[in-house]
This record gives structure tokens, sequence and C-alpha cells, in this order.
């Protein structure tokens, strides 16, 4: 690839993740995490399936460093076992790019039927989905196309989602007023944590 290729492929990523709707449902994800997480005892679950649950996950990790427990579900063992994680208190971050995700959707079910005091925040590409209409509070990707040769392989769609998701994890920082010297707590040990002790 030509420099100016590379060129091209970050500002059109950059011009995507600038064009990710801003609204209340940013805030309103971040009142329910602080409220079910830090007022109620429960913890934010996440998941996704194949790149998006990748980001689920990483979302998860950084969530429970900065003070906010949080753990990722795999849709798929989910039906086998894993459900019995959740709690009457938790709430769900579920992500979908297509809000039609057969094991994403199979999760919300189940786990409604588990504890229908469950609350569900939505991160997804398509707002006219059947995901979509099942969150409590809804975030839109803008359903970017594709960096990709093909236009096919997860590439933008799974930048708008690790945003969004830093997005969350920061606002909930400064939510809780988290500091430095909690996180240290959490993250004891590298680079990271021999930083925060400074």
């Amino acid at each position: 690839m030509t420099h100016q290729e590379i060129h091209e492929l970050l500002q059109k990523e950059a011009d995507a993740i600038l064009h990710i709707p801003v609204n209340e449902s940013f805030n309103a994800a971040i009142d329910l995490i602080v409220d079910k997480v830090h007022h109620h005892h429960g913890k934010l679950v996440t998941s996704g399936m194949g790149k998006a649950g990748q980001i689920a996950l990483n979302i998860a990790t950084t969530f429970s460093s900065t003070g906010t427990p949080a753990v990722f579900l795999h849709p798929s063992e989910a039906q086998h076992g894993d459900l019995g994680v959740l709690q009457a208190n938790d709430v769900m971050l579920l992500i979908s790019n297509s809000g039609k995700t057969r094991e994403i959707l199979e999760l919300v079910e189940l786990s409604h039927h588990l504890y229908d005091t469950l609350s569900y925040i939505v991160i997804t590409g398509n707002p006219e989905s059947t995901l979509a209409a099942l969150a409590d509070v809804l975030i839109e990707t803008g359903n970017p196309e594709e960096v990709c040769a093909l236009g096919l392989t997860p590439t933008t769609s799974t930048t708008m989602m690790t945003v969004i998701g830093d997005v969350l994890v920061v606002g909930t920082m400064k939510r809780i007023q988290f500091t430095r010297s909690e996180y240290n707590k959490r993250h004891h040990g590298g680079y990271l944590g021999q930083k925060s002790k400074a």
C-alpha cells in the first residue's frame, strides 16, 4: 500500500468516528450502569458474537480495571450453563452491528426468562433491528461503510464499537469519581501499575 492509500483509510475511519450519532443515549447508558452496578450492587455483562464479541470482551476488562465490575458472557456458552453468571441487578451491554445476530437475540430471550429485572444497552449499526427494539438504551454506530477492500470484513464498524465503549468507560469513571489510587488497587502490576503509583 502507498502512504496515500494508508492515509485515505485512516481518514475514512476518523470521519466515521466523528459521525457517530451523539445524543442522550450515551448519558442514559452511563446512568444505567452507575445505577445498576454502583447503587444496586449488580455488574455489567457484555456480550457479542465473533469480532463484536472481542470488542465486548475488551470493554468488559476496561470497565473492570476502572472501578466498574464487568464480565464478558459468550452468547453461545451462555446456552450451556454460563447464563448462571447473571444476577437480578445486572445490566447487559450487547453489541451487534446488524442487530440481527441470532445468538445475541437468543441471549436476550434466555436472560429475560431468568431475570425480568435485567436492563439492556445495545450498540448497533441498525436502529430498526429486532435487537434495537429490545433495548432499554440504544446507541447507534452510524452504520459506516467498512474500509475492508471487499466491504464485508468488520473493520470500521468494530472501530465504532470500540470508541463507543471508550466513551462509556470514561463517562462512568467521571461519574463515580474514580481515582488514580483506586486504579492502582485494580491494576497493580506492569508499567501501568507503576505509573498509577506516581
